[in-house]
């Protein structure tokens, strides 16, 4: 098994998520939920133990639970998101997490962040600083992963919810990014793709990489790269902003490296 996959049934609120960059659209509540069951077998049929964190049904935007949490190697950081209606969402995640042994710190006031503005890839973390993520919350995450040799680089965002929004990490080292929303520069190896729902993938092990239904082409871009492209529809879930990534969180197993 790869790990663990850390997942969260979605409120029947979820239509009541916030919508910040785009118009707001109907969501189907019964696809969704059909969409998120069928995204957790695709975890597990990749090897990841999928494991549900706590209901929070009065949270709408609770099923992105990439936000409330992040994980570097046995340290969760429970986060703090710049967008109020959002931070009772932590407390069922800081359950789960600790459940698996894992140790906790937290986000503290004045400081802000989300965990969709935070994408490691090696030993360097890319922070967005955007709506939802400020400087002091980029400053205390710098403090708590100095110690396991993490270096956090702040990322300016444009006119976008988050940075894995915008740009996500390949296992060979490279960055898929939309451009025009983050600074290009700041990443090595830079692919730009053309759909947006391509900018963001999440690595499953070996030569898979989890994409969404509405970036076929990406998808061929990555299967004449040599990936594997494991295809998931989430429509209901990208009417408010989501993506791949913010519908779970990955912890491998201690034998692997931690991302």
């Amino acid at each position: 098994m790869n790990g663990t996959g850390l997942v969260r049934r979605p409120s029947s609120r979820l239509a009541e998520g916030i919508v910040t960059h785009i118009s707001r659209t109907p969501v189907d509540m019964a696809l969704a939920r059909v969409q998120h069951a069928a995204y957790a077998d695709t975890l597990a049929a990749s090897g990841w133990t999928v494991r549900q964190a706590p209901d929070a049904e009065d949270c709408p935007d609770s099923v992105f639970i990439e936000d409330a949490v992040v994980i570097c190697e046995d340290l969760a950081v429970l986060t703090r998101s710049g967008a109020p209606a959002r931070r009772a969402e932590v407390a069922g995640v800081e359950q789960a997490v600790r459940s698996l042994g894992l140790r906790t710190a937290r986000i503290e006031e004045p400081g802000v962040l989300d965990g969709g503005d935070v994408l490691q890839a090696g030993s360097t973390v890319y922070t967005g600083r955007g709506g939802r993520t400020n400087g002091e919350g980029i400053r205390q995450l710098r403090s708590l992963l100095a110690p396991l040799g993490r270096t956090v680089v702040g990322v300016p965002l444009g006119n976008v919810l988050h940075l894995k929004s915008a740009v996500t990490a390949l296992p060979d080292g490279t960055f898929l990014l939309l451009p025009g929303l983050v600074p290009a520069e700041l990443f090595p190896a830079v692919r730009p793709v053309t759909e947006e729902g391509g900018s963001h993938v999440v690595p499953l092990g070996g030569d898979r990489v989890l994409i969404a239904a509405s970036a076929p082409r990406t998808a061929g871009l990555l299967a004449d790269l040599g990936f594997t492209p494991v295809v998931v529809d989430i429509s209901e879930f990208e009417k408010l902003e989501g993506c791949v990534t913010c519908l779970s969180v990955l912890l491998p197993g201690r034998e692997e490296p931690w991302r």
